[in-house]
This record gives structure tokens, sequence and C-alpha cells, in this order.
């Protein structure tokens, strides 16, 4: 008896040698999506301080119908920030100190987090602070919130293969989107909202397409013009030929990007329909597929009068960054 308890103490101290540091709980984060709590004085969210970060924070997102905040920023006194306060998903922390510094603090409270901190010994610092760091704070909190997002939706997803049996690529797609139309090299996948619709269409392109720096922009606009006269109509009108085309006020913005680690050149901008008034924003994703000798184009756009859009294509943005090449 005596041996089997020296035995079993002797197991419990080798566990417990070996367990390492225990981790510390941390509480799922709580938040509206892409909703950014301030925490900040009353002084310095009222003066030049919170003008700058109004200015890169909730500057207009591009490629909108009208202007749209990239985050809802929402005050609060440092008193205020305790409890489950302390758990939302994004915060920027600003505040005059005896230091200055700014950088990204990670789950700190809770997961997923992100807390932007930005401090200064004047407010002049403060300003620089935000100057340099915010684009690095923007990036961060806006990749969170896109995997956020598709972590939503994971949740009941659609079952339908046809972009694996068109493209052969697969995509994590919510089950309330539901497949409108194929044809050869034409995928429409839809979902009904509110006031309209969200699309993501998908098509193929040659490798060489799109390959000429010089006149790149007007071969875009064409490209989608053409696929938009095929495939996509708009209402009917007597005597009148209506379908999709890129709006001609507003010269598309272009980014470079990766998806799957695909080189990709993302275009922002505003469809119309030619012949009658309707509009709203896209977002077109063109992925470099050498292996096939092609480029993927995947675009995500909204149709949704008289309503917010920003948050309709960040889930149209979300949805297609989940695509994963066979």
């Amino acid at each position: 008896m005596k041996h089997q308890f020296t035995l079993l103490l002797a197991l419990l101290l080798f566990s417990s040698c070996n367990d390492g540091p225990k981790k510390s709980y941390k509480p799922a984060s709580i938040g509206a999506i892409n909703s950014v709590g301030v925490v900040i004085s009353n002084e310095l969210w009222e003066g030049p301080v919170g003008d700058k970060l109004r200015e890169y924070f909730a500057a207009p997102v591009v490629g909108l119908t009208w202007d749209e905040p990239v985050f809802n920023l929402e005050q609060m006194p440092q008193k205020v920030f305790t409890g489950t306060t302390r758990h939302r998903r994004a915060v920027l922390f600003v505040d005059l100190d005896t230091v200055n510094v700014a950088h990204v603090k990670t789950d700190l409270y809770a997961t997923p987090q992100e807390i932007g901190v930005i401090k200064g010994r004047t407010e002049e610092e403060i300003i620089g602070n935000i100057e340099t760091y915010a684009e690095e704070m923007i990036q961060a909190i806006s990749s969170m919130e896109l995997k956020e997002t598709q972590k939503r939706f994971l949740r009941s997803l659609n079952k339908d293969n046809i972009l694996e049996e068109k493209f052969g690529v697969t995509l994590s797609l919510p089950s309330i989107y539901k497949l409108g139309k194929q044809e050869d090299n034409f995928v429409w996948i839809d979902r009904e909202i509110q006031k309209g619709s969200m699309n993501i269409i998908a098509y193929e392109i040659p490798w060489n397409s799109l390959s000429n720096d010089s006149t790149f922009v007007t071969d875009f606009i064409r490209m989608r013009d053409s696929i938009g006269e095929k495939y996509i109509p708009g209402p009917d009108i007597p005597n009148k030929k209506t379908y999709m085309t890129t709006e001609d006020a507003f010269a598309p913005y272009f980014f470079e990007t990766e998806i799957d680690g695909k080189r990709t050149i993302e275009a922002r901008s505003i469809w119309d329909i030619e012949n009658y008034p309707m509009a709203g924003p896209f977002a077109t994703f063109i992925m470099d597929d050498a292996k096939n000798n092609r480029k993927l184009v995947v675009e995500g756009f909204t149709f949704a009068p008289a309503t917010n859009k920003r948050d309709y294509m960040f889930e149209l943005e979300a949805i297609i960054r989940t695509i994963k090449f066979k």
C-alpha cells in the first residue's frame, strides 16, 4: 500500500511539472462588425485629436454610392472602460501620458481583440502617432473583422459545389445564398435582402488578359461591361436594351492583394444599368492562376437603394476571400 502511494505521488509530481504555465481564460469578445470603441477623454475627442482620429478611422469607404465610414466610432471616457466593456472586439485607447508610444495589443482582455494604443506627452505627439500608425491599426482591425465575419457564416454553409465544378475552386458560402444563373463560363449566386439583393458572379479570362499596364483601366472596364451585356440584364424596357455597365462618372480604385496565395487585383467602383436608373457598389477580384493559364474573376455587387451598403460589401468581400484553388 505504501509503495502504491509513493508511486501515485511521484506520478502526480511528474504530471504537475510537465503541465507548463496555465493559460489564462479570455472571454469571447463582443461588438458589432466594424464598430470601434474609442477610449478617450471628452476634451481630446472634441478637439484636434478627435478630428484626426475621425479623419483616419472614420474615413469614407472607397467605391460606395455615398460616404460611409470605415468604422463606426463610439467614444467613451476611461472610467466607463471596465467590466464587459473591455471585451469589445475593436478598441482605440488614446490618452495624454508621460510616454510617447503607439502600438497594437492583441487579445488583451478578450479574444479575438485588437486594441490600438495611442499615447503622447502632448496633443501634437498623439496626432503624430495617429498619422504614423493609423493604417497599421486599421489593417489589424479590418483583418480581424473579416475573420469574424467568416466565422459567423461558417455556422451554416451552402453545400452547392458549382464553383468547384466550373472553375476548380471552393468557396465558403452562407446557405442563404442561392445559385441564380450558370452558363459555360459564368456563375451568378445571390441572396435577397430587405430592399434588394447581394450578388456574387464568377468567370475566367485568358492568362494574358489585362496585361498591358498603360491600357489596364480601359481594358478592365471593357471586360466588365462585356460580361454585363452578355449575362446581367436590367429591367425590361420597351425599345431599349438594359444591362449592367461600369459607371462612367467614377474611376475605379485598384489595389493589389492576395487570395489563397494568388496575386490578386482588387477593383472597386460603382455599377449602373444602361438605359435605366439603377446603380450600386461592386468589388472585383482578379486572381492570377498561372497553373491553369488563366485569371479567375470573382465579383461581389449590391443592389440596395436608399440603404447603407458598407456592411453588405464587407460580407461579400469576406466570402470571396475564402476562395481556395483545388
